[in-house]
């Protein structure tokens, strides 16, 4: 019996170890199985966010986005045409499309296009980066700082509605001829556009996301910053946007209006300038140009910034935009 009992004692803790073996292999099993089921689950989410069709070519991206743009242009220019040569106005007030291209040709050779081009582009990138730097934490306090946006935010809202042309003649006055004065205008113009976008996409993230990175330990700022901001891209993206329109508009309006000193010779100076000569195909000229460089900046800049957003969120259908 004593033997026995030895043989007992010894086959005990033999037996608590192997039966522990096995309790932690069913643990590690059924924690494998739960976490291949969660990126099951994690991968069908995907599929069900993701569009199934592949990213478009860069040559159907061109035909669907491009194109589509230019043959209109041309059917317009094609109606032109036609009608100047059918009715026959007077060429000063309604010049064909051959005058347009002569008068932008000559503009080119003189150097004068040029000029202007590259100064009004200068003026408005550096105005909306600008505005950019000031509107992007201005928008985050206003919208995650509530009583400060009930006082502030209605005010933000009417200086979007005021014509930035109203803020010329102050402009000038207090900053005189000089490009200060055009800067000024485009971030009055801009900023306000940058605030209202951002804002309305806080506006639309989802609680869930807040408490979740409440729990992982984020802070006010870094919840801000690292949570509620990529969460709220496309409204900023939409503000960013409206707030380049409103900056190139802005900076037009301050050119023509803002000429001499020591400003430099914008589009705005350009357009001006023809105006006084009653040179209606150089003005038409010119308004081609501002035309062409605001719908270039939108099909380089910003339409595929849009689509590389809605795609990365699987909001992207049917694979073309």
């Amino acid at each position: 019996m004593p033997h026995d009992t030895a043989l007992l004692d010894e086959r005990e803790p033999a037996a608590r170890d192997a039966a522990a073996r096995e309790a932690a292999g069913a643990t590690t099993t059924a924690a494998a199985s739960a976490h291949d089921d969660l990126r099951s689950l994690e991968a069908g989410l995907d599929r069900l966010q993701t569009s199934p069709d592949r990213a478009p070519s860069a040559w159907r991206r061109f035909t669907t986005s491009v194109v589509p743009p230019i043959v209109f242009v041309l059917a317009l220019i094609v109606a032109w045409g036609l009608y100047v040569t059918i009715a026959q106005p007077r060429p000063d007030i309604v010049p064909g499309p051959v005058d347009v291209f002569n008068a932008m040709v000559l503009a080119w050779e003189s150097g004068r296009l040029q000029l202007a081009v590259l100064t009004s582009l200068e003026r408005g990138v550096v105005g909306f980066l600008i505005a950019v730097i000031i509107g992007t934490p201005l928008g985050l306090l206003l919208a995650e700082v509530k009583p400060l946006r009930r006082a502030v935010g209605p005010i933000i809202s009417g200086l979007q509605v005021l014509p930035s042309v109203a803020w010329v003649p102050a402009a000038i006055l207090w900053f005189g001829l000089t490009d200060a004065t055009v800067y000024f205008v485009v971030l009055m113009g801009a900023v306000p556009s940058i605030v209202n976008g951002l804002i309305a996409g806080v506006e639309q993230v989802p609680p869930q996301l807040r408490r979740v990175g409440t729990v992982l330990g984020a802070g006010r700022t870094r919840l801000a910053t690292l949570v509620v901001l990529p969460a709220a891209l496309p409204g900023y993206v939409a503000g960013l946007k409206q707030g380049w329109a409103f900056s190139w508009r802005s900076l037009m309006a301050a050119e023509i209006i803002a000429a001499g000193g020591s400003i430099g010779f914008g589009l705005g100076s350009m357009l001006n300038q023809s105006r006084e000569l009653a040179d209606i195909a150089g003005v038409l000229a010119t308004v081609l140009v501002i035309l062409a460089i605001g719908i270039l900046i939108e099909l380089v800049f910003f339409a595929p910034l849009e689509r590389r957003m809605l795609r990365r969120r699987g909001l992207l259908q049917g694979g073309t935009r």
